[in-house]
Formats: structure tokens, sequence, C-alpha cells
């Protein structure tokens, strides 16, 4: 480091477990980027924003509690996290805050790179909470599905999110309730299955959403948890020869995304793959 070492960041509460430091600096260091990344523990967002710009700060991670309120000090927000309604990434531009959501963006780059062409599929995803807002409004905006449906507990949060997605695209949006009669109904009627609920990350890992009966070979199944890296659902999809997405990949190009906004370098994605897995595998 020296005087010239642009500085990101990821902030949040409690922030001791994050692996973006990991993640970030060694992808500064496989390019030769005179960039540095550190963890920053925040309670008082306004004054976290004023220091960004009054530090030169390059960059900003934004994790839990913090993207509702970081998104209210921005200067400008991408219209995808606008309508999210949540920026887990914040940009510099010459003292000028820009907000983004890399978060539908690492899962819809996650399932393309596993050759997923989303144009003219159907798509049900189950939750309506964080992720599948992230997901559900990035694919309303980026792809031409041929349908998507919501699935979800609350109804008045999967009708609002279904609504908000039909808002921004030409396709039909669907909601209904998470329960298993559902799932068994419309299933057969979806190209790829996005699971965005708690179920089945550690320490309850034996738990799935998804009747192993369900599932068939022509199926995209995508589970956004990440720990473990394989979850119940996604051995259950890959043992029936489902097209299988893990959550690990999402998390890296998320973060692989916030990198390129960052420093306008195409990330190093199998570096950061790496320390992913290293250090899931440590747990």
């Amino acid at each position: 480091m020296d005087a010239r070492t642009r500085l990101c960041a990821v902030i949040g509460k409690p922030i001791g477990h994050s692996l973006s430091p990991q993640i970030h600096n060694a992808a500064f260091a496989e390019l030769g980027l005179n960039y540095s990344y550190v963890a920053f523990e925040v309670d008082d967002v306004p004054g976290a924003m004023e220091g960004v710009r009054a530090l030169g700060i390059a960059g900003l991670s934004v994790t839990i509690p913090h993207k509702v309120a970081t998104m209210v000090e921005m200067d400008e927000v991408d219209p995808v996290a606008q309508d999210i309604g949540c920026v887990n990434t914040v940009v510099n531009s010459e003292g000028r805050l820009i907000g983004y959501n890399t978060d539908g963006l690492g899962a819809l780059h996650a399932l393309l790179a596993a050759g997923c062409d989303l144009d003219g599929r159907s798509v049900l995803i189950l939750g309506s909470g964080g992720a599948a807002r992230a997901i559900a409004i990035t694919l309303a905006h980026k792809c031409l599905l041929e349908k998507m449906t919501i699935l979800g507990i609350l109804e008045e949060e999967r009708t609002i999110l279904a609504q908000q997605a039909q808002s921004q695209t030409c396709y039909v949006v669907e909601h209904a309730d998470l329960a298993e009669s559902v799932l068994q109904e419309i299933l057969p009627q979806h190209d790829v299955l996005i699971q965005c609920t708690p179920v089945g990350m550690y320490p309850k890992t034996e738990a799935t959403l998804v009747p192993e009966s369900l599932l068939r070979p022509d199926l995209w199944v995508f589970d956004v948890v990440y720990n473990p890296l394989e979850t119940m659902l996604l051995r259950q999809a890959k043992a029936l020869g489902c097209h299988v997405v893990a959550g690990a990949e999402m998390f890296v190009r998320q973060a692989a995304a916030q990198f390129e906004l960052w420093t306008g370098e195409t990330a190093p994605i199998n570096v950061m793959f790496d320390v992913v897995l290293e250090a899931l595998q440590r747990r």
C-alpha cells in the first residue's frame, strides 16, 4: 500500500464473518491493481457516506442491516436497484455516490455461465424476501421470459413483488402460496426453479422445500444457499439428472460485478471462486 492505493470496503453490523475482504483482495492482487479492501462495522450510515466522500474511498459493499439506509444517502441510484429497494454496492465517482444492487445480477450471470439462456423460459421462484426480490426484479429488467411465478408464504409481500416485477416487463408474472400442493401443480409448467429461501442452509442441511418426486431431468435447479456448497435440493436434483447451479456461483458473481464497477477491469472469477471454496470448506 502507498499514497496512491485506492480503498474499498464492506460495511455492515456485524461484519466479522464477511468473506468479502478475502475475495476482493485476492482479485486485486491477481490483476496487480493498487487497491485494498477492508471491513468496517458501521452504526451511522449517513456519517459513513460522508466519510466515503471525504476520504475518497473508491467503493463499498453493503450488507445487513444497511442496504436500505445506504440507498437513501446516494446521489444516484441505478434503476434496477431502485426497483429492488436497496443497494449492496456503492461507486464513488469523484465524490458523487452511485448505488447499485448486484445480487440479482450475480444470479443471472450464474445461470448464464452454466448455459441456461433464460429468454423464452418459464421461471419459478421460491420465496419473496430479499434474495427473491433482487432476482425477480433483475430478471424482469434484463430477460424476456415466457413467464415468472413467485411462491411466498407472506401474501402481501409476494403480491407486491409480483406487481413490481410485472410493471417492468411484458410477460406474465404470477404469484401463489408457497405450499407443497401448489408446487405439485405448477412446477411441471416451469423450466427453471430458483430456490431463494434459507431452507437447507447450515446447520439444517437436510431440509428441502421441493419433494424429490417433482424433480425431472430437463429442469434447471438453482439454489441461492451457498453454505453448504451443495444443498439437499441440489444433491437430489443432480442425482436425477437436472441441470444444477449452486449458490456459491451467485455469491462470487455478485462480488465480481462489484469488482468490475469499481475498477473497470474484468474480474478474475476463478481466483474469487477459489477463495470462497477454501473458506467454506474450512467451516
